[in-house]
């Protein structure tokens, strides 16, 4: 572990994790806690918490006394304890998720329930949070069911790749790269299970490979990233009954571009005026703006993010700033976003970082 200087209860860290192993090709060695700089953007490395297994999500607790991270490749999730003064980690316990490859997960708003998406195993587990902010073991492992895409390679079978909340919690929808569907379930905060609604999925275009998604602030619309087909679709949402409908469908590659590519993550500005998606192979950022009234997209353009494979976008908590984690660059660059604009203006800043995938900032 690196020399430590103590900040102070007000300071902004970003926990930045990785993938570890050989099979993934992956030069990283763990959890590594920055202190921001609210004014530049700035990283200060603060602490290396190692010996860890492709920590490859990370969620933080809405008191930011808690982070939990899933493991590629593996069949559990993690719990720490973060240390408000100083960001370091100290590691609680891990947690069966009978599931394998965990790609995402998500507190409930109540903060009693941790929702994991396994990727390999086409699932969905739901673990009790401890008073204490550890983990148990999955009490509730939910099956998807539907027929593979056409994709021979990426679309072998259900394969989960995030957990998102609605905005009123009381739903839970989940894209399916393997399947073509965006589940959606009902969750009952008081026995932390899930139950599908009526529509049950919205169903995708064929090889879209949905991944990531991510809603309106206040309008009652969710974007979907789909990572086969580098398309992002505007969907409306019956917020009464749990019900996708699908209004719109971009790509979010230039027209003259030709090569490969793979969409990876999607987020939303805070007023929910732009929309950003990162693009692996392109190697960009697609940037759209959204329709005040009805939430539909328009493109806006794209931007460099200086370095290969953008697995990961993210904004600080103040939104002045956004980061992209180039995964096979093992680099993080920090942008400057206009928030009359939309436009991302790289500042210079570039954070070493083997492999990074996941920011979580607390």
């Amino acid at each position: 572990m690196r020399a430590q200087q103590a900040g102070n209860p007000r300071d902004v860290y970003a926990y930045a994790g990785c993938f570890t192993t050989v099979q993934r090709y992956a030069r990283g060695d763990g959890i590594h806690v920055y202190r921001l700089d609210p004014q530049t953007g700035a990283w200060t490395h603060v602490q290396l918490l190692g010996n860890l297994v492709n920590p490859s999500f990370l969620v933080i607790s809405r008191d930011q006394r808690r982070l939990y991270s899933v493991h590629g490749d593996e069949t559990y999730a993690t719990a720490f304890s973060v240390d408000r003064d100083t960001g370091h980690l100290t590691l609680l316990n891990r947690a069966q998720t009978s599931g394998r490859n965990g790609v995402h997960q998500a507190i409930d708003p109540s903060g009693r329930f941790l929702l994991v998406a396994n990727y390999a195993t086409g699932s969905v587990s739901v673990m009790p949070i401890r008073p204490d902010g550890g983990l148990a073991d999955a009490t509730q492992v939910v099956p998807l069911p539907g027929q593979p895409g056409p994709h021979r390679v990426e679309q072998t079978g259900s394969h989960p790749h995030q957990i998102v909340f609605d905005p009123s919690g009381r739903y839970v929808v989940v894209p399916d790269k393997g399947l073509d569907r965006v589940f959606v379930f009902v969750f009952d905060p008081a026995t932390g299970t899930l139950t599908a609604t009526v529509q049950g999925a919205a169903v995708a275009r064929s090889n879209s490979g949905p991944r990531h998604a991510a809603f309106h602030p206040v309008l009652p619309v969710i974007w979907v990233f789909n990572e086969i087909g580098s398309t992002v679709v505007t969907y409306y949402w019956d917020s009464e009954r749990g019900h996708l409908r699908p209004a719109q469908i971009l790509p979010t590659l230039p027209p003259d571009y030709t090569g490969e590519n793979l969409g990876a993550e999607i987020v939303v500005s805070s007023g929910g005026r732009f929309v950003y998606c990162s693009n692996c192979g392109h190697d960009s950022i697609a940037i759209f703006a959204a329709d005040p009234a009805t939430g539909l997209l328009t493109s806006a353009g794209w931007v460099s993010t200086q370095g290969r494979t953008p697995r990961f976008i993210g904004f600080d908590p103040s939104y002045r700033f956004l980061y992209a984690a180039n995964e096979q660059s093992d680099t993080i660059v920090v942008f400057r976003v206009d928030a009359a604009t939309g436009r991302l203006a790289p500042t210079g800043q570039v954070i070493r970082n083997a492999s990074p995938v996941t920011i979580a900032f607390g």
